[in-house]
């Protein structure tokens, strides 16, 4: 319960009709979900605009409505608060609404195309194991302590997201690492909340559906650094493009991390195998669980985070040396007759490539490198012809394959994939639309040592066909074909 003018505290309102001085029990988007004395904000979306269900939501008894247009008839008793931007007003209210939960803990945020999850989870692991109650927002999954609750989404929107951490701090939490994604910053999720510290990964080419250009992409993204407050901590990649202009208007303090230049946090690849990294990490020799030099990114990003939080080198480092990553992430099997498979979320060119850079320096010369991808519908389409062109390169074979169609035409995706491959490409190449055929068929064409790269679902438990999500995991088929193998 709360009075209604103090979850307003930083709202920008253009217009009041009604009372701000009545108690409120709850903020919320979904008028499915309102009860009594609920404050409704309605959300303009992309399907649908929360205008069109204020009326339901007064209906089941709201008692404030916030919105950008005020409706042609307001209802006598309601109260009427008109904003400029919606998104931005429920992630005020609802940071509110929950005591400000962001206050209670050190909150790390993490952003960047590639490497978010992995970043985030190897943080909630190494605070975990550091002796913290800690929480974890990931795209894979949520954390409590050591409750493990499902994600829908890589970021919540502000409603479910302020709600989690008001939990976490009730759970006793007292740090709490998540992933920001571009859409979440984009759309004001994670704006009101007041982070401890917050990482950059990278940025390549992705979600040009959504924002459009690159550049705008980078904005985003920079955005979140922006608005940082001065006694957060800031942490960049040295050797990515744009690391230094992520940082270049923040007023947190700055840090790099680097395995090619000088910076805060310096590491250095000594050997690269199946048996995981070894590492010079700021003058300290340490050996890494995880493979691939993408992962040595990750690590220097984790041990960046650790450091400025406050942790002891040594022990982080300790402790850092035998964590594992995180589900769907390079995440590798080996059958009884040594065939090698590598299940991975990489789902942009990007990603990919660097994971088929990875298994291309593990190999020992002769192994096959046989790639089963596709690309996800209803998302950028210029991303697809690269995709298979990365693969075409670095792989002995191709498999294209469908990977989350959603309401799209899956022969279609896979045309377009096609359209990346030159004549080399398309004689290494075989098209299967059915995933499951696609991951026995690379099985089939394996021999001794040959590594299987399964790419683009990664954790994900299920195929999106038509709005409809199938059961379908793509390391569970591949440990089935395994098993064939044996009998």
């Amino acid at each position: 319960m709360a009075i209604l003018q103090d979850i307003l505290y930083k709202v920008p309102l253009l217009s009041v009709n009604g009372n701000t001085s009545i108690p409120v029990t709850g903020v919320q988007i979904d008028s499915r979900k309102v009860v009594d004395g609920n404050v409704f904000v309605a959300i303009p979306g992309e399907h649908a605009n929360g205008s069109q269900f204020i009326g339901k939501a007064i209906a089941a008894g709201a008692v404030a409505i916030v919105c950008e247009l005020f409706p042609d008839q307001m209802e006598p008793g309601i109260t009427y608060l008109q904003v400029s931007n919606a998104h931005e007003a429920v992630a005020y209210m609802a940071h509110q609404f929950y005591g400000e939960p962001s206050k209670k803990v050190k909150l790390i945020g993490v952003t960047g195309t590639n490497g978010k999850t992995t970043i985030a989870t190897l943080l909630y692991k190494l605070f975990s194991e550091l002796g913290h109650t800690c929480g974890l927002l990931s795209t894979v999954q949520n954390h409590i302590g050591k409750e493990v609750l499902p994600a829908t989404h890589t970021t919540p929107d502000a409603v479910s997201l302020n709600a989690l951490l008001a939990r976490m701090v009730e759970e006793g939490c007292t740090h709490v690492f998540m992933e920001c994604s571009s859409h979440a910053i984009h759309q004001h999720r994670i704006t009101g909340l007041h982070f401890t510290g917050a990482l950059f990964s990278n940025i390549t080419h992705d979600h040009l559906d959504y924002h459009k250009t690159f550049d705008e992409y980078i904005r985003v993204k920079k955005s979140f650094f922006d608005n940082l407050p001065s006694d957060a901590f800031a942490i960049s990649n040295l050797d990515e493009k744009r690391g230094t202009v992520m940082l270049q208007n923040t007023v947190a303090r700055k840090y790099y991390y680097s395995l090619k230049n000088v910076a805060d946090f310096k590491g250095k690849i000594l050997e690269n195998a199946l048996s995981g990294l070894v590492m010079i990490v700021n003058d300290k020799e340490v050996h890494f669980r995880l493979i691939g030099e993408f992962n040595a990114y990750n690590l220097m990003a984790v041990y960046g985070a650790a450091i400025c939080a406050g942790e002891d080198n040594d022990e982080v480092l300790r402790v850092m040396s035998m964590l594992t990553g995180a589900e769907g992430r390079f995440d590798y099997i080996v059958s009884n007759d040594k065939i090698i498979g590598i299940i991975d979320y990489a789902h942009t060119p990007d990603a990919l490539e660097n994971v088929l850079e990875t298994i291309k320096k593990l190999r020992k010369g002769h192994e096959q490198v046989i790639t089963v991808v596709g690309c996800g519908g209803d998302r950028d389409k210029t991303k697809r012809p690269v995709m298979a062109r990365v693969s075409a390169e670095l792989s002995t074979k191709l498999i294209l394959t469908s990977d989350n169609p959603r309401t799209e035409d899956p022969q279609q995706i896979l045309r377009d994939m096609e359209e990346g491959l030159d004549s080399a490409g398309k004689r290494k190449s075989i098209t299967i639309s059915d995933r499951r055929e696609a991951i026995k068929t690379a099985v089939a064409l394996a021999n001794k040592e040959d590594i299987i790269l399964i790419a683009g679902k990664g954790h994900e438990k299920y195929q999106d066909i038509n709005g409809v999500k199938h059961d379908f995991d793509d390391k569970a088929v591949l440990l089935e074909m395994f098993a064939l193998l044996n009998k």
